[in-house]
């Protein structure tokens, strides 16, 4: 599959809601909970007030449609570490996973990362969640975990 990834423009950081969204993972046999559980304090910490320094987005498009999003920013989320560790969040429409696009993007957004001199980054992740597999290829290692939950870092 053709795709390209280049960093979000502006006038498309609305679409970050869209993604927050398909960023939820939903275990096998569970039903959707609705689009309004993103009004959440605790969801919306990922994309209010996108675009403050810190805050990186690249996206993925097919055919000039975005399909996919990876981005970072330090916040006090579920995977929060410190002050200078930015934390991830990123999904892809359903119909674009499995094909090796989340790593593409996950690989870009580290060394974009790096070249801006972060030294890690890190994520939460539902220990039940198939792409704990995919962080850990990318370099992410394990440094905190609760019963649901792992908390990932990678060191740049």
């Amino acid at each position: 599959m053709n795709y390209k990834i280049r960093e979000i423009r502006e006038s498309e950081y609305p679409i970050l809601a869209d993604f927050l969204y398909e960023a939820i993972f939903i275990p096998e046999g569970m039903e959707k909970p609705p689009k309004s559980i993103i009004e959440q304090p605790e969801l919306q910490v990922y994309i209010t007030d996108f675009g403050k320094a810190d805050d990186w987005c690249l996206v993925a498009e097919v055919e000039e449609r975005i399909v996919g999003a990876v981005w970072v920013r330090i916040m006090d989320d579920y995977g929060h570490i410190d002050a200078e560790t930015p934390s991830f969040a990123m999904a892809l429409h359903e119909e674009y996973r499995h094909l090796g696009i989340g790593t593409a993007l996950m690989r870009a957004m580290l060394q974009l990362l790096k070249d801006k001199g972060y030294r890690q980054a890190s994520l939460s992740v539902q220990k039940a969640n198939y792409a704990v597999n995919m962080y850990r290829k990318a370099g992410f290692e394990v440094g905190d975990e609760n019963e649901e939950e792992y908390i990932m870092i990678c060191r740049l």
